[in-house]
């Protein structure tokens, strides 16, 4: 069976962790530097503070936007087309979430029916990269200024960049346009710590205060026994270890391998599926660079299409489900009519840097003869 995921492992990684466990220093230490460096280098943003996982980073952005003051009308808005950590990180922060539609087109946040649902009641803005494609984020800029005009005020925006490492906007890399960006270094992803994650902040202050609050707003380097340091606001137990951060380091080069042959995957499908009867291709556009972490295209009959590639030895899901429908965020129904056209139609087959030539060429002749 082809699968969906695999670990990208670099062969190095397990004689740096090795070299943590032998050294002493298994927390936070000179490795989570050396790998927040390298990591800001690559993104293009000096302002980079690693975490132990997305959804840690997640959960302190809002944090940082909204001021982690109790829901007194406030919300934020949010796509359901994502894993359930993105909308579950709003939960956590006591803030309701407000549902944005999908854009068909691009599996993105709907941005049109972003700039209608802006009001004063809302405290931040969450967008997904999702699979890797960036968000149209000059006209994402259009929406906030449009709502600065109407409302007075500007609000925050919180990219979730869980699935777009190495994505890039405008010839500039994702976590680099003036937003808090999170981006998860989770096993399966491009680049995996084990599990982790790094937030690219916009300010100064931003960045200072992820540092505190990532390690319950405690300023780690201070002298604790003759002068201690106040805590001037609470923070979490969310900071990366030295051992995740050697698994990161070593494997930076080896992500930048994967991504080139996951797009070089992706433009032999974009090519043999175009036009196929029952497949719909997403969105493609000259500003934006896609990381295709998943390939999601959009077909009819998506059992069928599932158990057609399921018989021919080929993993078929997908990935993520509509988290408007779960109990949990019943009462925040909202009238979705472009994510109720695609999301029973949404499925992915693997892109991955593991499916060889001839892989890829079984998969898209499965699909082309049909299901």
């Amino acid at each position: 069976m082809i699968p969906l995921f695999k670990v990208a492992m670099s062969a190095e990684a397990p004689a740096a962790a090795a070299e943590v466990l032998g050294s002493g220093m298994v927390g936070q230490g000179p490795k989570v530097e050396a790998f927040e460096r390298a990591l800001a280098a690559r993104v293009g943003n000096p302002r980079v503070v690693t975490v132990n996982s997305g959804t840690s980073g997640l959960t302190l952005a809002l944090r940082l936007v909204t001021g982690h003051r109790p829901a007194s009308g406030g919300e934020v808005l949010s796509t359901p087309l994502t894993m359930e950590a993105t909308n579950w990180a709003i939960l956590a922060n006591g803030l309701r979430i407000k549902w944005v539609d999908v854009d068909p087109a691009t599996l993105n946040m709907d941005l049109d029916d972003l700039a209608r649902k802006i009001t004063p009641s809302t405290r931040a803005i969450v967008v997904v990269h999702f699979a890797g494609y960036p968000v149209d984020l000059a006209r994402l800029e259009a929406v906030l200024d449009r709502a600065e005009a109407l409302h007075g005020f500007r609000p925050p925006v919180v990219e979730d960049c869980a699935h777009a490492w190495g994505a890039t906007y405008d010839g500039t890399p994702i976590g680099a346009h003036g937003n808090v960006s999170v981006f998860s270094f989770q096993a399966i992803k491009h680049l995996t710590c084990g599990d982790g994650g790094a937030m690219a902040l916009p300010t100064p202050e931003l960045h200072q205060r992820a540092r505190l609050l990532r390690w319950f707003g405690i300023e780690r380097s201070a002298d604790r026994l003759s002068n201690p340091p106040d805590v001037a606001e609470w923070g979490y137990k969310f900071h990366m270890n030295d051992i995740n951060a050697a698994v990161g380091l070593a494997n930076l080069d080896t992500a930048e391998r994967a991504l080139a042959r996951q797009r070089e995957n992706a433009a032999f499908y974009d090519a043999e599926l175009a036009g196929v009867a029952g497949v719909e291709l997403t969105e493609r556009a000259a500003d934006r660079t896609h990381s295709f972490w998943i390939y999601p295209m959009k077909v009819e009959d998506r059992a069928g299409f599932v158990k057609r590639m399921n018989e021919a030895g080929i993993m078929a899901s997908n990935v993520h489900e509509r988290n408007d429908k779960h109990s949990v965020v019943r009462g925040f129904a909202a009238d979705l009519p472009g994510l109720d056209a695609v999301a029973p139609r949404v499925v992915c087959v693997p892109v991955g840097w593991w499916v060889s030539d001839e892989q890829r060429r079984h998969i898209a002749d499965t699909i082309k003869r049909g299901w």
